[in-house]
């Protein structure tokens, strides 16, 4: 891109940053995605081809470092690329508070299952295989149905059935449950509305959001 021909660090800072799709690379990076496919799962709707592009950008501004082992390439990011995180993380809050109203475009199964999957607290989980399914109202039968498998301390995120038994299955539309993620709605005012449904055994029933719980960004205090 041209840059803003100013000395100002913010416009220096931007030149680099504020191309269409970066700052949520580096946001996947600091989420702890290093392969390219991770990263693909967190930006679903960009190509492969801009994100190749953006990541060869960001390496040339020295904000990641690419590794190549074993023929796999893996992306790092540097000290520079970690101090984003502080940067990330404001732009995060201020999302949060001030910017509401998701349209339908802003709804995607696939960014809020993978989210789901790596910011399980997975100490609130059984310790053997728990399988729990997520049927979505209102989106296409390809993307409605979701298997999340938590296993030997690890989980998992399938759009296909694994083919293990299933613990419980939670009954949402995908507003909804993203709304619950965000921290929008509480699990307990969501159930209660009768807008989201968990068919399980009771004891189970009880737990599903103890064992899900809520995104990061439900911490963030909204405005009065």
């Amino acid at each position: 891109m041209s840059g803003y021909g100013q000395f100002c660090p913010v416009a220096k800072a931007m030149e680099v940053l504020d191309e269409r799709w970066t700052l949520l690379v580096v946001r996947e990076l600091l989420a702890g995605s290093c392969h390219f496919n991770e990263l693909r799962r967190g930006v679903p709707k960009m190509s492969p081809a801009l994100l190749s592009k953006r990541l060869r950008t960001l390496e040339r501004a020295g904000v990641i470092d690419r590794q190549v082992d074993g023929g796999r390439t893996r992306y790092e990011l540097t000290d520079s690329g970690r101090e984003l995180s502080t940067v990330v993380e404001a732009l995060n809050a201020w999302g949060v508070r001030w910017i509401g109203g998701l349209g339908d475009d802003d709804l995607d199964p696939h960014l809020l299952m993978w989210d789901m999957r790596r910011n399980l607290d997975i100490e609130q989980w059984p310790r053997s295989r728990t399988v729990v399914t997520f049927e979505l109202r209102g989106v296409e039968s390809a993307v409605s149905r979701w298997w999340l498998v938590v296993s030997d301390g690890d989980a998992d995120i399938c759009d296909y059935d694994p083919g293990f038994d299933v613990a419980a299955t939670v009954t949402s539309s995908l507003r909804e449950l993203t709304a619950i993620w965000r921290g929008d709605v509480s699990w307990a005012v969501a159930l209660r509305g009768g807008d989201v449904q968990i068919t399980a055994g009771r004891g189970v029933r009880t737990r599903v959001p103890e064992w899900l719980g809520q995104g990061r960004m439900a911490q963030i205090p909204r405005p009065v």
